[in-house]
Parts: structure tokens; sequence; C-alpha cells
């Protein structure tokens, strides 16, 4: 039986954090499904089309990673994929505790889910989409590249200027 997981999250932008996550999820199961949802408490700096591009760019190395966009609940996303498990990323005290909550509203809502909990390499643990949008207008491209693949500098830079 294969065994897919989705992987949940804005993307906007995807970090190296992100992109750990992804390395080391996509290595666990047959198929990793990064699920790009939209956050309706977060202005988003690129359209959820233009985040699926981003990070299936970044990802196009790994043939079993697929890239996809959803409205609506993870745990809703998660079964549409034929999948019983959610990756999610966290980061050191920062997430645990939303984190914990979302899982316990999960288990509520689709019990056969499983939440995968995978905390980002110790190099990564500090870096979130918000923080790059903070530095990503002060920094040049060698600072950025310590937190975004570099292959999406350009796209950052852009919709950074207008």
């Amino acid at each position: 039986m294969s065994k897919i997981a989705v992987y949940t999250g804005s993307f906007d932008p995807i970090t190296l954090g992100h992109l750990n996550v992804i390395d080391r999820s996509r290595q666990m199961f047959d198929t990793l499904v990064v699920g790009i949802g939209v956050n309706v408490d977060k202005k988003s700096l690129f359209t959820p089309e233009e985040r699926k591009d981003l990070v299936r760019r970044v990802t196009s190395q790994w043939e079993n990673v697929v890239v996809e966009t959803f409205d609506g609940l993870a745990v809703d996303f998660v079964s549409e994929q034929e999948s019983r498990i959610m990756v999610r990323g966290v980061r050191p005290l920062t997430d645990i505790a939303g984190e914990f909550t979302m899982m316990m509203a999960n288990r509520q809502l689709a019990p056969a889910i499983e939440t995968v909990f995978l905390m980002a390499d110790e190099e990564f643990a500090h870096v979130s989409s918000s923080l790059i949008k903070q530095i990503a207008q002060f920094s040049d491209d060698d600072m950025l590249a310590r937190f975004v693949p570099q292959a999406i500098i350009p796209d950052l830079r852009a919709r950074m200027s207008t």
C-alpha cells in the first residue's frame, strides 16, 4: 500500500525551513503532497498559484513531491489526497502551542488523520515567512539566500519592489 503524506501551509514564500521539512518528509513517504492553503489571518505576498509555481520550482528534482493548492480545511484536503497523514513543520516553542491546538481540533474533525510533527533542522528553526518579509527589503541576495531558496530570490525581490 502506498503511503501518501500531505504537508500543508501557506508557503508565502517558501523558506529553507519549509524545504528542509519537505526533503525529509519525502524520504519517509512514497508520495508527499505539498498543500498550499490560504491563511485568512495573513496578508499574502504571493497568490496561491504563484506560491504553487515557486514551490514546484524548488522541489522539481524530487519525483515523489506533488504541489497543489486548496481552499478550506486542511483535513479535508488531506482526505481528498487519499491520505491519513498530515505533516506539520514546527519551530521550537514558537509553534508548539498553536500546532497542538490545531492538531486537537483536527482530531475532532477527522479522527482518522494523524499529524506528524517535524522540526526543521537547527539552522532553519528560526526562519519564518514573516521574518523573510521583514528582512528581504534590507538584505542583499547573499544574506537572503541563508533563508530562502536561491531560485526564488528574483521573484521575492520583484514582489517586494511593487
